[in-house]
């Protein structure tokens, strides 16, 4: 059975880092895409980054530069380091993975089987 468990949320100040952590267990990382999510409130869940199985990457504009998307195989965690953040990055943000759905756009829902609970992220100014 496929888990994903996210951890790393906080509050932050406006130009602060956080490091976010979803550790997967029932599938291993190495074999399907990834990618994190966030949704505030009020607002649809949006995605922000991805990464393929080969360890390719994919940023929405509004965070290139300022987060990144990594993978640690040996231990079966995905990653997000988050540096200067905004106010409009306060969110809940999910981890979510999956295979064989990639006729859907990469930041479609739809393309993403399992899902963590989210963790989450508050900025103050």
């Amino acid at each position: 059975q496929v888990q994903l468990v996210e951890s790393g949320g906080a509050s932050v100040q406006v130009g602060g880092s956080l490091r976010l952590s979803c550790a997967a267990s029932g599938y291993s990382v190495m074999s399907y895409y990834m990618a994190w999510f966030r949704q505030a409130p009020g607002k649809e869940r949006e995605g922000v980054a991805l990464i393929d199985s080969d360890g390719s990457t994919t940023y929405v504009d509004s965070v290139k530069g300022r987060f990144t998307i990594s993978k640690d195989n040996a231990n079966n965690i995905l990653y997000l380091q988050v540096n200067s953040l905004k106010l409009e990055d306060a969110a809940m943000y999910y981890c979510a993975a999956g295979s064989g759905r990639r006729y859907y756009r990469p930041f479609s829902k739809m393309r993403y089987q399992y899902w963590g609970q989210g963790t989450q992220v508050t900025v103050s100014s």
